[in-house]
Parts: structure tokens; C-alpha cells; sequence
């Protein structure tokens, strides 16, 4: 390694420098440990061949220097050539362990990234839904993306620079001081000129990649926002192009200024130390000389002590800037296990139980629920945030009870915010309640495996939301082992089969990103023929028709009705026309049951459900008794589902 290279590393090391002091953790160090085992055969061989690496990379320039003598001494050919062949031989057998010493670095290097990844992506799915309506998704995959990758480096990088790096230094130091103490002495005397500057513009290098990552992010951010199909729609309804275009174009301009000061600064960097590298050659080449002229020092040793230069400063520079890396390895390592360090709130227990086969009975007993406060399911650094919202942990449903039989109905209705929704998430446990209990089929979902509450309830939420992938595979999620006969099947039943027939790649056409290929309607009966292929025993419906016309919600409430016949629904709607027919209807008002009962029963109240249904149809029936009364004469109401409306809203 030349005087230039080691001048980049120390630049490169500078730069990347975390000033962070905490001490090791002796927890956070055994958990390391926990993840290198498995790789540990793997790390005692890479460990061996640094070593001996770093020795042939010091025995180079000592036989060079034997053959220098050789030639002044004038011994035979012979011995010239032999020496020749062993300078040649190391260099083989070091470009031999540099590659199995760099297979190894890959394999553990890139296992321990597997592993990582592996356990991060795997603790992530079973964190609450409330964890990720905190976190940014940007700031989470960075966890498995940058802090993984830099986890693993203090195996793959710091590990073995600092075994081989040790050695080397060793080696070459022992040997250089055998061959002239006193040249070694001035050599090491120049360490500072190497390390100092390379501190000092390293931060300064490190300050400017900062502002410029800053500004990469802010472009990257208003790229991503500006550039989907929702954000794009936004800015040609309501944005100001000239004004987003200067935005960017300053915040570009700006990182375009930094890359020229940058480059600037390396420049005069790296020519100020190639300078200070070529003084430092003549020096040992001077004085070396002076030596060897005296009679004091062999002339192969002037040679071997200019060789060996450049194997000290190397080794001598990474170990001064070794701390850095371990620390900012460590800090990585904090920052995955940080992640791994929260608590699921949802848990399998041991000797949970499945659902029986067959349709089954629901039932909220006494419910009482309020969504965990940010402390207990969030990160401020997954946030952005320098501290954690303590808002939270509220009560917003009280003492709610209901039960719906097999094969039966129940629709919950009410305002928004009401808590209709956090009542449906309870069901699949997507939260557990605080108190009471939630039972399936007389069982409490908390004694339930996550694998039966999945294969048991269906649910239709009210965004529909699709992956960036094919149709087939959207659909496949619900049931991998389909065929494509079943998948047609389910198309046919909400009405999409003859859409997507007439697509030019049909099943494996992309949707795009949240499925917004497709219209709103689309994507909603995508997302009930899903519900329908998964064939579960309890189907909840959160605004399942909420996107769709008239025409397409008439066409998929038959296949509503079809899906739904002998199983166990819980709907939410809205629109009271779909739950007309519900066994038992719950009007649910700040998180309460404030009314039960059928839609007849509920009118005959006349309580809040009167109200919401006076509102959403007091018009249209009006509108429908005077054409009737204008076409027949007067008529009579046929029951108590319209007697009140039709009695209020008439002339």
C-alpha cells in the first residue's frame, strides 16, 4: 500500500468519524456475540489468514532488500534468481489468501446481514398496526438497509483490519528498527503530519457531506411525494410548478456547490500528503544512503526500510482511527437492536388452540380498549421526532357487548370516530382489548393461534389497499395454493372477470402502486374477490362498498350476499341501504352501544338511528311518495321501517 492510499484511508476514516464517547456495552457486546456464533468457524479461519497475510506483506520488502545485497555483493546468479522466484512466490500465495481472505470476509459479511435482516423483518410483522401508523417507513427500512450493512462491517472490516493491522505494525516496526532504530524514529515522527490534517479536513469533508445528504434527503422527499399518483394529482390540482421547480432547483444547486468544495478541498488534501509522502521517502533514502555510504547500514536495507515506510504508516493510521470504526459499528448495532428491543403487544401463547370447522359465533364481552401511547410502540428515531408523543393510551370504547350467531349479521353504525373501526380491529386481533374479552366461537382470541384467527376471519378494510404486483399474486395472498380456475371463480362473483379478461396481460397485469391502475371501484372488488378466495369462516366489512356507484355496489352486494350466506359478518357501513337486513344493528356513539336492535326496531326508537336514517333517506322516500301519490293517489306505509321517515318527510 503506497503513501496515496494510505492518505485516502485516513481521509476516509476522518470523515466517517462519529464522535460518540458512550463506553461498550457488555449487554449490547454479548447480543453481538449471539449473532456471530453461528459464523464463528468462519471468523477463527478469515482471523488466521489476516495474520498471515500481514506477515507476507512485511516479508516482500525484506527479501527485496536481501536481493539489493545480493546484486552489491555480487553473488552468484543463482542466488539472485532464487530470491526473484521467492518475491514472486509470496506475491502469488498473497494474492491467493487475499482471495480466499476476501471469500471469507463475503461470507460472513454478507450472513450476518442475512441474519440481521432476517431477525428485524421477522420482529417487525408482529409489532401492532399502531406502530406502524407512528413510524416512518423510510426511517424503518434504513434500519434494515444502512444500520444493518454497518453492523455487519465491524466483522467483515474493522474485525480483521485490526488483527491484521496489529500484526503488521508489529512486524514492520520489529523489523524496521533491526535494520536502523534511527530512521525509524524519524519516520514515526512524521505520523502526525499524516493523521492531523486528515482529521482536520475530514471533519470538514464530513460537515459538507452532512448538508449535502441533507439536502439529497429534502430533493429525495419532495421526489417521492411530488412523483406518486396521488401527490402528482395534488400538485397539478393545487400546486405552483414555478415555485416547486425553484425549490428544487435550489436545493440541487446547493448540493452542486458542496460537490465542488468538496472535490476542492480532497484535491488539496491529497496533494499536500502525496508532497509530505515523496519528503518522506527521500528522507529514509537520504539518510539510509548516508549510512550505507558510511558503511553503517547495507544498501538492502536502505531499500527494505523504504519499502517497509509504507507499511507502517498504514496499519499506524487505521489503529489510530480504529476506536472510530468500533464505535460506529457499535452505534449501528444499537441502533438494530433498538428496534428488536420492542415488545410485541399481540402474543401467542404456548398452548393456544384453533377454531373448529364450520360456521361460528362472535362475541364482545364488556370490551374496554384504548390504543397504546406512543412509549409503548414506537421509536423517536423511526418518528423523526426528538421526543415521543405521551399523548395516548385514552379510553375509546366502554364496556361494548354484542353477539352475533352463526351465519348471522351485525352491522355497526354511528359517526365518524365513533369507534366502529376499533371495534372491527379487535376482532382479528389486530389490538387486544384492555379489559373483557373478544371470543370466537366461544373461545378468547387472546387462546388463539395467530394461524387460525387469520384462516378464520376475512377482512374488507376501507382503502382496499393492493401491492405493486400482479393481479394474481394480490389475490394469491389470501390463498397461495389457488388455481386459476378458483381465481376466476372469485372474479366472476365480483363482477371483475370480464375487466380483467380484457386486459392485455389479464392476470398478470401490474396494478401499480396501491393498485391506483385501477379505479376506486376496481380496487375495491379486487379486494372482496381476495376476502372471497380466503373462504374464511367470520367476514368483517369496514366501508367494504364505500367506493363504489350504484351500479357496481348492487352488483357486488350480490356477490356480498352469496360470500356472506352461512357465515358469521360483522359490517360497518354508512350507508344504512346495506344494513337494512342485519339480524342486530349496533349504533355505536363515543365508543359506546347507545342503541340495539333491527332496522324496524331501531325506527320505533326514535333515537339516534332514526336520526341517521332521516338524514340519508328522508328526501328520497319524500321524493318517492310524491311521484306515487301524484301517479295513484295516496298510499299507505307498508311497515315500521318507513312509517316515520315517509310520515315526517311527506307534504
Amino acid at each position: 500500500m503506497d503513501m496515496e492510499v494510505t492518505a485516502w484511508t485516513s481521509l476516509h476514516h476522518a470523515m466517517n468519524a462519529k464522535n460518540d464517547k458512550r463506553p461498550f456495552s457488555r449487554a449490547a457486546l454479548r447480543r453481538i456475540a449471539r449473532f456471530a456464533r453461528p459464523h464463528r468457524p468462519q471468523i477463527v479461519r478469515f482471523l488466521v489468514l489476516s495474520v498471515v497475510t500481514a506477515a507476507l506483506a512485511v516479508a516482500t520488502p525484506v527479501v527485496a532488500g536481501w536481493v539489493v545485497n545480493a546484486i552489491v555483493d555480487g553473488d552468484a546468479v543463482r542466488k539472485v534468481v532464487g530470491l526473484a522466484a521467492l518475491i514472486a512466490g509470496i506475491a502469488v500465495a498473497e494474492a491467493g489468501l487475499g482471495l480466499t481472505q476476501r471469500w471469507f470476509s463475503a461470507r460472513i459479511g454478507e450472513g450476518l446481514i442475512l441474519d440481521l435482516r432476517r431477525a428485524v423483518y421477522d420482529h417487525v410483522q408482529r409489532l401492532p398496526v399502531a406502530f406502524f401508523t407512528r413510524t416512518r417507513t423510510g426511517a424503518l427500512v434504513s434500519r434494515l438497509n444502512n444500520d444493518v450493512i454497518g453492523a455487519q462491517r465491524a466483522f467483515s472490516d474493522t474485525l480483521s483490519g485490526v488483527v491484521s493491522n496489529v500484526v503488521t505494525l508489529l512486524l514492520t516496526l520489529g523489523v524496521m528498527l533491526s535494520l536502523s532504530w534511527q530512521i525509524t524514529l524519524l519516520a514515526l515522527a512524521l505520523l502526525p503530519v499524516f493523521v492531523l490534517p486528515a482529521r482536520r479536513m475530514g471533519a470538514r469533508l464530513a460537515r459538507l457531506q452532512r448538508e449535502a445528504a441533507t439536502h439529497n434527503a429534502a430533493m429525495s422527499t419532495q421526489m417521492t411525494e411530488r412523483f406518486s399518483a396521488p401527490g402528482a394529482t395534488l400538485v397539478k390540482l393545487f400546486g405552483r410548478p414555478d415555485d416547486e421547480s425553484a425549490e428544487f432547483a435550489a436545493r440541487a444547486s446547493r448540493v452542486r456547490d458542496i460537490g465542488v468544495r468538496s472535490a476542492m478541498v480532497q484535491t488539496v488534501f491529497m496533494t499536500a500528503l502525496t508532497m509530505v509522502s515523496a519528503l518522506a521517502l527521500a528522507l529514509v533514502y537520504g539518510l539510509g544512503g548516508y549510512y550505507a555510504l558510511r558503511g553503517s547500514l547495507d544498501a538492502g536495507a536502505v531499500v527494505a526500510l523504504a519499502l517497509l515506510l509504507t507499511r507502517l504508516y498504514a496499519p499506524l493510521t487505521a489503529l489510530a482511527s480504529a476506536r472510530v470504526e468500533i464505535m460506529s459499528a457499535m452505534v449501528s448495532f444499537e441502533r438494530v437492536f433498538e428496534v428488536l428491543d420492542l415488545e410485541p403487544l399481540i402474543t401467542e401463547k404456548p398452548d393456544a388452540r384453533t377454531v373448529s370447522p364450520g360456521p361460528v359465533s362472535v362475541e364482545f364481552d364488556a370490551v374496554d380498549f384504548g390504543y397504546p401511547s406512543a412509549d409503548k410502540v414506537s421509536l423517536a428515531s423511526l418518528e423523526e421526532v426528538a421526543t415521543l408523543d405521551t399523548r395516548g393510551g385514552e379510553q375509546v370504547l366502554h364496556q361494548v357487548s354484542f353477539r352475533a350467531e352463526p351465519g348471522q349479521m351485525v352491522a355497526l353504525v354511528g359517526s365518524s370516530g365513533a369507534g366502529k373501526s376499533t371495534i372491527a380491529q379487535l376482532l382479528p386481533r389486530l389490538y387486544d382489548a384492555d379489559a373483557g374479552a373478544v371470543r370466537v366461537d366461544g373461545v378468547d382470541v387472546r387462546d388463539l393461534t395467530a394461524a387460525s384467527v387469520r384462516e378464520t376471519i376475512g377482512m374488507v378494510t376501507q382503502d382496499g389497499h393492493l401491492f405493486h404486483e400482479s393481479i394474481r399474486a394480490n389475490l394469491l395472498l389470501a390463498r397461495p395454493d389457488a388455481t386459476d380456475e378458483q381465481v376466476w371463480e372469485v372474479l366472476r362473483r365480483a363482477r371483475l372477470d370480464g375487466l380483467i379478461a380484457a386486459l392485455p396481460d389479464g392476470l398478470d397485469t401490474i396494478v401499480g402502486e396501491r393498485g391506483y391502475r385501477l379505479s376506486g371501484g376496481e380496487r375495491q372488488r379486487l379486494t372482496i374477490a381476495r376476502l372471497l378466495l380466503a373462504r374464511p369462516q367470520v367476514v368483517i366489512l369496514d366501508e367494504a362498498t364505500a367506493h363504489l356507484d350504484s351500479t357496481s355496489e348492487a352488483a357486488v352486494q350480490e356477490a356480498l350476499a352469496e360470500a356472506l350466506e352461512g357465515r358469521t359478518a360483522v359490517v360497518i357501513a354508512h350507508r344504512l341501504s346495506t344494513v337494512r337486513a342485519a339480524d342486530l344493528i349496533l349504533v355505536i356513539e363515543e365508543g359506546r352501544v347507545v342503541e340495539r336492535g333491527t332496522h324496524a326496531e331501531l325506527l320505533a326508537q326514535h333515537g339516534r338511528y332514526e336520526q341517521l336514517y332521516r338524514t340519508q333517506f328522508a328526501d328520497t322516500e319524500a321524493e318517492a311518495e310524491a311521484e306515487a301519490v301524484a301517479a295513484d293517489g295516496p298510499t299507505t306505509p307498508a311497515g315500521p321501517d318507513a312509517a316515520e321517515p315517509l310520515a315526517t318527510a311527506a307534504p
